[in-house]
């Protein structure tokens, strides 16, 4: 059971959609605390920040993508992670340092050439999109 007053991994994103590289992202954060939040910006039709405005896919539709995704594995939501939809979040800002951590994660070639804008790009010329 996801428990809400347990350190927790955030994550967020457009997840436009949810593929390989966001789920090794996610595996890395499940070792640090045992459990993630999965924020979801819903920008379906709308610009997700500078570059970003290409969002076809709607709050149910991420959710489900990552819900499949993540079931492949063995993860199952309202267990190992929970999945929230978050305003269209385009910039964090905090005074001090209280207990945040903000890290960038680095991957090999193999994950960091996975691109959400070409995985778009097939899925329209394949007509699913």
């Amino acid at each position: 059971m996801f428990d809400w007053k347990k350190p927790t991994v955030q994550m967020l994103g457009r997840w436009q959609p949810w593929h390989d590289g966001h789920k090794a992202l996610f595996k890395r954060c499940m070792v640090k605390t045992g459990q993630v939040i999965i924020q979801v910006r819903d920008v379906q039709g709308a610009s997700g920040g500078d570059g970003q405005d290409d969002n076809p896919f709607d709050w149910n539709t991420v959710c489900s993508n990552i819900e499949e995704g993540l079931l492949k594995e063995g993860f199952i939501r309202g267990a190992e992670y929970e999945i929230m939809l978050v305003p269209n979040i385009v910039n964090i800002t905090y005074g001090r340092g209280v207990g945040y951590v903000f890290e960038e994660e680095v991957f090999d070639k193999s994950v960091t050439e996975i691109s959400a804008t070409n995985i778009r790009q097939k899925l329209r010329e394949e007509g699913k999109l």
